[in-house]
């Protein structure tokens, strides 16, 4: 009987280690709403998610995201891509996290610590555009090292 736990168990790590790719995760599907996100970061996954699509479309609303920081965060930027048919037709970067200048809570989190963040967050936007397309967002600290990335999917059939 152990032996075969023992089987069973170098299987799922060797299955593990064979994957190239983290799962698909849902965001939320409602209606004609869905979005999806994948991390495209190979050493790690995270959880993200909101209580509703229909809430994106309000100016404010809730999301959830975990992780274990694999790199210190002294500084942090962000780099966002919208991606149609396979093109970028949209690129927008920002700092979130320099001295003396920080727009996030978890600015100075050190290496192998919780990263939680419960709470209210704006997008600015009034609606999301109808379509099918890709927002590949990545973040990097100051040493260029990913801290966390991911491409989230977005079909959106609705008409305002």
């Amino acid at each position: 009987m152990k032996t075969s736990n023992v089987l069973v168990l170098i299987l799922v790590l060797l299955y593990i280690n064979a994957s190239t790719e983290w799962p698909t995760h849902t965001v939320c599907k409602e209606d004609n709403l869905e979005i999806h996100y994948k991390s495209c970061d190979p050493q790690q996954d995270f959880a993200f998610s909101i209580d509703r699509c229909s809430d994106i479309t309000t100016h404010t609303f809730n999301i959830r995201a975990a992780m274990v920081l694999r790199h210190s965060i002294k500084e942090l930027y962000v780099k966002t891509d919208l991606i149609i048919n396979g093109k970028t037709v949209l690129t927008y970067s920002e700092t979130l996290c320099e001295p003396g200048h920080s727009k996030l809570i978890f600015c100075g989190k050190k290496k192998g610590e919780h990263l939680y963040y419960e709470g209210p967050v704006t997008l600015g936007i009034k609606e999301i555009p109808q379509g099918d397309y890709t927002i590949s967002a990545k973040l990097t600290n100051e040493d260029h090292v990913t801290v966390a990335c991911a491409d989230f999917t977005v079909k959106n059939y609705l008409e305002y």
